[in-house]
């Protein structure tokens, strides 16, 4: 299913090779950023093309089987893998729902990558229609009113299957209230994501 997403935008999945390097560069950058060093800059003609070409992704970090840090970007800015390697960074050190990752924890550390498809505006009529058009398990979906905006991943449907608790949450998050999806001028996104882990 992730194939259709990505052929749909002219895009193709990542080779088992592509995902290997993202992790070990994701990895790296994890254990030197924890460190407290700068990353030093990749050569980019050295590595296959479709890293080097623009990409948007979330790194997620767990341990214990539990969330340790969350960060990534919607839209797509800069070279894919550096995109990854920023977000293992800032995941570790910046999620401020999390105190910093220390040097000990690393090796406890499990590291997670999605890579978005272009979010799409959800066309909707009222609330009970835009329930309808989100797919559980399936989308990531935005949500955004005026300068606040807040995403769930798709892995969020694993803990909240209910669309409607989806996005009462989802409002939370963005610091409104969880109606705010019921309200006039909200705007909805869905992506799907390609995920792979270590």
């Amino acid at each position: 299913m992730e194939e259709n997403f990505f052929q749909e935008q002219g895009r193709v999945r990542l080779s088992e090779d592509e995902r290997r390097i993202l992790l070990i560069l994701a990895r790296e950058a994890l254990i030197e950023g924890v460190k407290g060093n700068s990353l030093e800059p990749l050569d980019l003609k050295s590595l296959p093309k479709q890293l080097t070409q623009p990409g948007a992704t979330f790194v997620t970090l767990t341990k214990n089987n539990e969330l340790r840090g969350c960060i990534g970007s919607l839209e797509a800015t800069r070279p894919l893998v550096e995109d990854v390697r920023l977000h293992a960074v800032a995941a570790a050190l910046d999620d401020y729902r999390f105190p910093p990752v220390n040097e000990l924890e690393v090796e406890h550390i499990t590291i997670e990558i999605s890579r978005l498809t272009l979010p799409q505006i959800v066309e909707f009529k009222d609330a009970q229609d835009l329930v309808l058009r989100i797919r559980p398990n399936v989308d990531g979906v935005i949500l955004k009113k005026g300068i606040r905006k807040a995403t769930f991943l798709p892995q969020v449907w694993k803990k909240v299957p209910e669309v409607e608790i989806f996005l009462e949450m989802l409002c939370r998050k963005m610091g409104s209230g969880s109606d705010c999806w019921k309200l006039p001028g909200v705007e909805v996104y869905t992506y799907q994501v390609e995920k792979f882990q270590e």
